[in-house]
């Protein structure tokens, strides 16, 4: 009789374990998770580049919207056409500065989906405040 109870109680015990283990069923997995990389890329590159040359120029950039897939690689060739500005897009960490007449490569992937803004981050004259554009990521 005792040993019919003890055999329920393993029973539930086992299933118990197996359940708080995240397993869901009997059989036990010998297989363990690979922790060589904890943090595996949640982006799938594309392979494609995507090449924009914009300009900075009177409190505008042109063109003021940028599409792209994501896992894109993306390259702007920004040219600040009149005074100092930058190019400052928070949202993937950046910020290039500008010089008159002289032109910047920014090389970044597109890892995050979404509507972003990018600005310039040196007042720059009265229409500062305007010099926006949009970069989307699909």
């Amino acid at each position: 009789m005792h040993k019919k109870y003890f055999t329920v109680f393993a029973s539930i015990a086992l299933t118990l374990v197996l359940v708080g283990a995240g397993c869901t069923s009997s059989k036990i997995s010998s297989e363990t998770e690979d922790t060589t990389n904890p943090n595996p890329p949640s982006v799938v590159l594309t392979g494609q580049t995507k090449e924009f040359n914009l300009s900075a120029k009177n409190w505008q950039f042109d063109p003021s919207t940028i599409t792209v897939n994501q896992g894109d690689k993306v390259r702007l060739i920004i040219t600040s056409v009149d005074v100092a500005h930058s190019f400052m897009l928070k949202d993937f960490n950046l910020n290039v500065k500008l010089e008159p007449k002289e032109t910047q490569t920014v090389e970044f992937i597109a890892d995050k989906t979404g509507s972003f803004q990018f600005r310039c981050g040196i007042p720059c004259g009265d229409g500062h405040r305007d010099m926006i554009g949009t970069f989307i990521v699909k």
